[in-house]
């Protein structure tokens, strides 16, 4: 993917924020477990988009400050969390004082990050020894259908580039060395859940008009002729939870 499409696709979601919302999945109760350390008072969830994770972490009892830099998706968590402190910023350029949180989450994001203006960011919002933690949720392709529907939304031809770990190679002193761990876990949905999953991806947004109708007029016939989705509007959508945690030092 070259600069300019990455931009591109980066700048995206606000188009689909409220697809967004309805679409993507949560995080499994024990990834958060290990991510956000039990000493944690002060969570700033950053590139929060809906709010997918901050209302985890707000239902925790956690004092939670998100930050989004697009205005759509911003508008989207306040809509969904009121009580929620939202600001516009990001990760380069993060509206807090030094010291301010405990824990800096990252969830779904770190991929469209600039790590060498971000990570100094971050250590300078930290209290000492403070965490900072990433995670990716990643549907499980070992299932036969969600195999399948990557095929659609990837076509021969087309490359698949992955985002789980880009940047995580980036973390050096002052942060310790990563750590990394995995979580399974299964996400019942819709059938128009799914349909605002995929709608959700910058992929799917970025398309045009023409083929993004085609591509999920193909996605709906995937439903209706699929054997572990035909005539069910109930659907298990198997994830992996790829989680990275490290502190400063």
């Amino acid at each position: 993917m070259d600069r300019s499409d990455h931009r591109a696709r980066a700048l995206s979601f606000g188009a689909a924020a409220a697809a967004y919302q309805r679409g993507r999945p949560p995080y499994p109760a024990q990834a958060i477990d290990w991510l956000v350390p039990a000493t944690t008072r002060r969570v700033l969830d950053l590139g929060a988009g809906t709010g997918k994770l901050t209302r985890q972490l707000h239902e925790r009892g956690l004092e939670i400050i998100a930050v989004e830099p697009d205005e759509q998706m911003r508008a989207e968590l306040t809509r969904q969390l009121p009580d929620v402190l939202a600001l516009a910023g990001s990760a380069e350029a993060i509206p807090l004082p030094d010291g301010s949180v405990d824990t800096v989450v990252a969830a779904q994001v770190w991929h469209w990050v600039d790590t060498e203006r971000a990570l100094p960011e971050i250590a300078r919002t930290l209290t000492p020894r403070g965490t900072l933690s990433v995670v990716w949720n990643t549907p499980d392709e070992r299932e036969d259908w969600v195999s399948g529907l990557d095929r659609i939304l990837h076509p021969h031809g087309t490359p698949r580039i992955s985002s789980v770990g880009v940047g995580i190679d980036a973390i050096q002193p002052p942060f310790a060395s990563p750590q990394y761990r995995t979580v399974e876990w299964c996400h019942c949905l819709t059938r128009a859940g799914l349909i605002d999953l995929v709608t959700s991806g910058s992929s799917v947004i970025t398309l045009s008009p023409a083929d993004r109708t085609a591509l999920l007029s193909e996605v709906r016939t995937f439903c209706d002729t699929h054997p572990a989705l035909a005539g069910t509007d109930r659907i298990t959508m198997p994830y992996i939870a790829h989680c990275y945690r490290t502190h400063l030092r």
